[in-house]
Order: C-alpha cells, then structure tokens, then sequence
C-alpha cells in the first residue's frame, strides 16, 4: 500500500520573520506550502495539484505562544505523524511573529500515493498536551485504514489563471476539519468551537484565524492535492 505524500526528506530550516500581517484578530495562524524547485524553494498556491515526487514543505507563524502537532492521512490509508518526531524535528514550541519551517530539519515531504488529496493536520494549542515531559509527542497514530479519505481526484479550476501554467484545485488548501472524519489520536484534542474559525486566502497564504482567543488545542486540516 502506497502511504501517502510523505515519503522522503531534503532540506528544511527554521528562521525568523516580520509579524505584520499577525497584527489582526485575537488569535490568528498563517501557513504557507512551498515547492522545491531546483536548488531553490517556492511559495505555491495553496490548491496546486502536485505530481508525485514534487518535495514540499511547510511555513507556519501565529501571533500567539503555543505547540505544534501535524499529521498525515495518505490518500492509501496510512496515518503518519509527521512532526514532532526524531528526523523531522522535536522542538515544536512556537513563539508569536516568528516563522518555522515543517519539517524542521534538513528534510522535506515527498509526494507519493494515489491520485487525490492528502489530509494534514494541524493542531495547535496553547499550552503543551499532556505527557509529562519535554516535547510530548502526540499518541500513535491509528493503524493503516484500507479507505482512503473521502475525496475526489483534483481537477484544475479553469477560472483560476496562472502565469507559471500551475494547476490549481479550489478545494484544496486550509480547511475546517470535518469531526467525524478526524483519526482517533487527535479526535479528543478538538474543540468545541472549531467551526467558529475563519478561513481565507491572502498573497498565497492560508490564513486561519479566531474570532476569540484560544484557550485550548484548535484542529484544522490542510488538504494537499496530488496526482
């Protein structure tokens, strides 16, 4: 069975970034996918439909303190936590108006599977989950599913043009998670006012934000299209 887009690292980093655009709303979280292209890696729109083998990564910044948690649901069936763990980085403590790379190593995702859209997700929390000790990680992931997540093969949007000839999915991109389609080991990190989130698109980022400041975890999907 084929696991999904990650399958591979390359390169990655950490740096910091301008807070700017964080100055709205109480709490508000921007994430940005970018392709490698060459020696180089560039920002693409949130909906590309990427071929297999394209290698992506991640950059994330809030205006709020918190932890990160990502994981995957491969359009095979596999469940992956793809950080924090070992090869793509344990510090997953954020600071607010700061940028960070997932994965936070010298790695990348690589995309793999059939055609169709990952499911990535995000949960970010306040304060860190439970544990007991540095880095808490999430619980293991649910074993391999035999059905792949619920959607169609991505198809490119005639009325979004591109000057680069990139093919872009409309449905792809942030989005609320659906909260009965969520795997198990995060399912009881989601809160009650997830719905409340609000989901918007600006200079190539995906934009989440809160009407009201966060008090607990927050869970939300990125849905990765590929063929």
């Amino acid at each position: 069975m084929k696991r999904g887009f990650l399958a591979g690292m390359v390169v990655a980093a950490v740096c910091a970034a301008q807070t700017k655009s964080l100055e709205q709303g109480p709490h508000r979280m921007e994430l940005m996918l970018e392709r490698k292209d060459g020696a180089a890696w560039k920002a693409v729109d949130p909906g590309t439909i990427f071929a297999g083998n394209d290698y992506v990564r991640f950059r994330v910044k809030t205006n709020f303190d918190g932890y990160l948690y990502v994981m995957n649901h491969g359009t095979g069936g596999s469940y992956t936590t793809l950080f924090p763990r070992e090869d793509t980085g344990l510090a997953n403590r954020i600071q607010a108006g700061k940028e960070y790379v997932v994965p936070a190593t010298e790695g990348a995702f690589r995309v793999d599977g059939p055609a169709g859209h990952d499911i990535v997700y995000w949960v970010l929390t306040p304060v860190e989950l439970s544990g007991g000790h540095k880095h808490a990680p999430l619980p293991p992931p649910p074993p391999p599913s035999t059905k792949a997540p619920a959607n169609l093969i991505p198809r490119c949007d005639d009325t979004i043009l591109r000057a680069r000839g990139d093919c872009v999915d409309s449905s792809a991109g942030a989005k609320a998670a659906d909260a009965g389609q969520l795997p198990k080991n995060i399912k009881a990190y989601a809160r009650g006012g997830d719905q409340d989130l609000v989901f918007m698109k600006k200079q190539g980022r995906s934009v989440v934000s809160s009407p009201t400041p966060l008090t607990g975890p927050v869970v939300y999907e990125f849905r990765l299209a590929h063929k």
